[in-house]
């Protein structure tokens, strides 16, 4: 199996683990729900368990709902989606590229970020279950554990304790003590201030452009021509010279850490 085919798997599969972990829970563990003979889940002798047609098209669309969530809340796609966006106003270039292709394209590159981390997840929580080593509760502990190191790992060690101190807790002693409750919040703040640094960044040399070009025609009188229409030429001239796009998608990689 590919390393991409692993990632896809692994997340589709994960969510609805999630979601079955849940359902058993509150279902008490095999027991159908009354009066909803088509929501069942049956114990078997090994030890594993049965779920009814009906319930398994709800688990399905129910991950289906759930994922663009963790996509956007537990991976990189944040930060790359807010840079790229930054960076399409600093070039001025008003739709081009399109939001499709900006999502398009933050997507694939959250795949790429993320791949180590799916790929643990796949091999250490995913694949055992599959091969019916592991229980759904113990797969999903492992697999919130890896995704937490990985939030963990890239959240900032001052949001990290305001939300802590919010929420009454001490400081935590390892990384599975820290709740989702916490880390989530923690992440996504993180998240966003170091997208905002990394586009304040990429807004400089463009900015730099823009007053050079409006102070060029002003000298000139020649006030009723547009300085952004421009400056727009030498703007893409120099993000094509420099080799832009390749820049920053392997920096933005580069300031995630995976260990």
């Amino acid at each position: 199996m590919t390393m991409y085919k692993a990632l896809i798997k692994t997340i589709l599969t994960l969510t609805l683990m999630l979601m079955a972990g849940t359902a058993l829970a509150q279902t008490g563990l095999g027991q159908p729900l009354e009066g909803m003979p088509a929501f069942t889940v049956v114990d078997n002798n090994n030890g594993s368990s049965t779920y009814s047609l009906s319930l398994q098209i709800l688990f399905l669309m129910t991950a289906l709902t759930v994922l663009p969530s963790l996509v956007l809340g537990m991976t990189s796609f944040t930060r790359v989606i807010i840079v790229l966006s930054i960076l399409r106003q600093a070039l001025g270039t008003q739709q081009t590229p399109p939001n499709q292709v900006l999502i398009a394209i933050a997507l694939f590159l959250t795949f790429f970020i993320m791949a180590p981390t799916f790929t643990i997840i796949y091999d250490q929580s995913l694949a055992p279950y599959l091969d019916g080593q592991i229980d759904v509760a113990t797969a999903v502990g492992s697999a919130s554990a890896t995704i937490k190191d990985f939030m963990v790992n890239n959240t900032r060690i001052n949001d990290l304790t305001m939300f802590a101190e919010m929420a009454g807790d001490d400081p935590y002693a390892t990384n599975a003590d820290i709740p989702f409750s916490v880390i989530l919040p923690a992440y996504i703040t993180s998240e966003l201030k170091t997208a905002f640094q990394i586009g304040f960044l990429l807004f400089l040399p463009f900015l730099v452009i823009d007053m050079v070009i409006a102070s060029t025609l002003m000298s000139l009188g020649m006030m009723m021509l547009s300085p952004m229409l421009v400056s727009l030429p030498f703007k893409l001239l120099l993000f094509v010279l420099v080799d832009g796009w390749a820049m920053t998608v392997s920096s933005l990689a580069a300031t995630y850490s995976v260990t």
